[in-house]
């Protein structure tokens, strides 16, 4: 009886572990993603209207992995969606920071833009290491991406034409505000991977 409640623990323990990390890893992409995004900002390589299209499609790659870890679970078939579509914006980042245009990275939409996507990679950071720590579950860490669907959309849209306002990057500000409050309560509510 003991021998197999032990082995039923170390079967539990495995599992929770390849079940975080099946999470982890689609987490961690988005954070790369990210991060090449702001770069290519920061290096002028990529301008606020090529930036805000990426983050477009980073927001539907979120929304993506909300639905496939709503249930708690990634099967091979949806890590493989999920990896096939962060491939397609992996590429696209590189296309658009090795085109012609360019952007200025000092001038006040770039710097705009900049700081939202670099929230981005702090949000998504957190919900890394929360998921990395087990303080996240996959539902909680889906829902959180979904939160990140929501606010990358928002930053789409402020970049669509170009440009980010002052009261554009402050409603970014503000839904970040909220994912912030969120990612937070979501990492301390008692829920454990």
């Amino acid at each position: 009886m003991k021998t197999s409640m032990l082995a039923a623990a170390i079967g539990l323990a495995f599992s929770t572990g390849a079940f975080a990390q099946a999470g982890s890893g689609t987490v961690q992409r988005d954070v790369n993603q990210q991060q090449r995004i702001e770069q290519g900002l920061q290096s002028g390589q990529l301008n606020t209207r090529e930036a805000s299209r990426l983050e477009s499609e980073e927001s539907k790659v979120q929304r993506d992995q909300s639905r496939a870890m709503r249930d708690g679970n990634l099967s091979p078939a949806e890590k493989a969606r999920l990896s096939r579509e962060q491939n397609q914006v992996s590429r696209d980042i590189a296309r658009e920071k090795h085109d012609a245009q360019t952007g200025n990275p000092n001038s006040p939409s770039s710097q705009r833009m900049q700081a939202d996507v670099q929230r981005n990679v702090n949000q998504q950071q957190r919900i890394e290491q929360g998921v990395q720590s087990g303080s996240l579950t996959t539902r909680e860490a889906g829902k959180l991406e979904r939160g990140e669907a929501q606010v990358s959309k928002r930053e789409a849209r402020a970049g669509s034409d170009g440009k980010v306002g002052a009261k554009e990057q402050q409603r970014v500000q503000q839904a970040e505000n909220r994912q912030s409050k969120r990612i937070h309560r979501q990492k301390h509510d008692g829920q454990k991977q």
